[in-house]
């Protein structure tokens, strides 16, 4: 039975990582220009699937910044998985073993959350676990050609690799979307507040990981209360 299931998360882990392996291009040529070995780059992909973060810490680390700088910008771009996290273990068996539980907040990343979130009643590790080994090698791999590949790729190319992560993500809650007119609304009202949040006078002066938290504590928590689900649908 866990041979099925991690079979099938390898099976829907791949197009995320092939999205992974484009999309860390752009950051593997920023690790180049922030001076950053091969090595380097690719234990920064492996230790961090975050794209926002990873670029931050880029940033951080070539603008000679000390520890706790990228400390706390890590906790600050990071902040959303922490919701995450505190909603995909809702969805977990409760004898789910702690180890298993770590390993799943090693990699949990806004695709694989999308995937994981979207699958009926408990989630099933080892379906976790598949998505995992189909999404990080792509991920890793990516930022070390990205590396190798320095300032080689035009401008252009760049910015289209970093299109196919947000078509990817699309790809996931769209047919979710479709499923369920609720959770179709939400997905609406919240691109229309992140578009509003990156103009208004102050929430755009927040960065894009602490304006994603806020909005997702302020919209999933307006959904759940208007629109609360019964314990059944959970384990059916």
């Amino acid at each position: 039975m866990s041979k099925k299931h991690f079979l099938r998360g390898l099976r829907d882990g791949i197009p995320i990582g092939l999205g992974y392996f484009a999309v860390s291009f752009g950051i593997g040529i920023s690790a180049h220009n922030a001076h950053l070995s091969i090595f380097q780059g690719f234990l920064l992909s492996f230790l961090n699937n975050a794209s926002s973060g990873e670029y931050g810490g880029i940033t951080i680390i070539a603008a000679d910044s000390g520890l706790w700088a990228i400390a706390l910008m890590m906790l600050v771009v990071n902040a959303r998985y922490l919701l995450m996290s505190c909603a995909l273990s809702q969805r977990l068996s409760p004898d789910t073993p702690l180890p298993w539980r770590l390993l799943i907040a090693y990699d949990l990343t806004d695709e694989i959350f999308g995937l994981a979130i979207a699958q009926p009643g408990y989630l099933e590790v080892w379906y976790y676990f598949g998505t995992m080994c189909a999404a990080m090698p792509g991920w890793s791999i990516g930022t070390v050609l990205g590396v190798l590949m320095g300032n080689l790729m035009p401008v252009w190319a760049v910015s289209g690799c970093s299109v196919m992560l947000f078509g990817m993500f699309l790809a996931i809650i769209i047919p979710v979307g479709k499923q369920n007119r609720i959770v179709l609304g939400c997905i609406g009202v919240s691109f229309l507040c992140s578009l509003l949040a990156s103009v208004l006078p102050f929430t755009r002066e927040l960065s894009e990981g602490m304006r994603i938290l806020v909005l997702t504590i302020v919209i999933s928590a307006a959904a759940a209360i208007l629109f609360p689900h019964k314990e059944d649908d959970l384990v059916a």
